[in-house]
Order: structure tokens, then sequence, then C-alpha cells
């Protein structure tokens, strides 16, 4: 089957995004939020300001903004995070988180269900789909 005879608006979003979650609050450090990443094998933290999202730091946020800036790690994330927080809904086809991501020269997006975060899809995520 090639890739033209597979149907991608079928893939929705919410059937490849991962539902792990980590959130922060706006003055939590870079080297904390690093750390969190490294423990938990994952590429992005969510920035929760009360019940507000209001970003997004990711691995190359980091690596743009604290290292190649020579930033202290002790840098609160609200001032390296990407902001305004760039979402999807979860019924999404995955066509659309592509097409956004590639928009946005994003990686990572975040996924709503009725204004909720309920995941992160990644662009590894949407490959591994289309290696299937």
């Amino acid at each position: 089957m090639s890739r033209e005879d597979f149907n991608y608006s079928s893939i929705k979003v919410q059937d490849i995004m991962t539902r792990a979650l980590i959130t922060v609050n706006p003055n939590t450090t870079a080297l904390q939020v690093a750390k969190m990443m490294e423990q938990g094998g994952i590429g992005a933290v969510i920035v929760k300001d009360g019940d507000s999202l209001v970003g997004i730091v990711t691995d190359r946020d980091y690596a743009t903004k604290i290292a190649a800036n020579n930033l202290s790690t002790d840098t609160p994330v609200e001032k390296i995070m990407s902001s305004p927080l760039i979402t999807i809904n979860q019924g999404e086809p995955i066509s659309a988180a592509a097409e956004i991501m590639a928009n946005k020269k994003i990686r990572k997006l975040a996924v709503s269900d009725n204004g909720n975060i309920t995941g992160i899809i990644t662009s590894t995520d949407l490959v591994n789909q289309l290696a299937k």
C-alpha cells in the first residue's frame, strides 16, 4: 500500500497523541524543567499560570534560548517558553496536525478537548505513524 492509498483523515490526533503531561508554573527554572524532561524521557512541558495555559517549553527552546544565549539555568521558564500555546482538537485528523506544525514551524502541538489540554502530539508521533 502506498502512502497515497492510505486515508490519513481516518486517523485522529487522539489515536496517536501522548497523554502523559507535565505542567509547571512560569517561575520554574530552566534547570528544573531540563531535569524533568530528562527524568520523564520527554521533550516538552506545558507552562500553566493558575488555571491558564500560557505556553510550552521544549528541548528546542532550551537549546536555542538558554544554551545559545548563555543564559543562567536559573532563568524562569516564562522567559524562554514558546507562547501562546498552539493547540489542536483531539478529534482532528493527523493531517491537520501535520499542516499546523509545518505552517508554524513547530514540532510539538498541545492537544485539547473542549478547551482542556489532554495531551501532546509531536512530529515524531506523525513520522512513526507514517512508517507503519
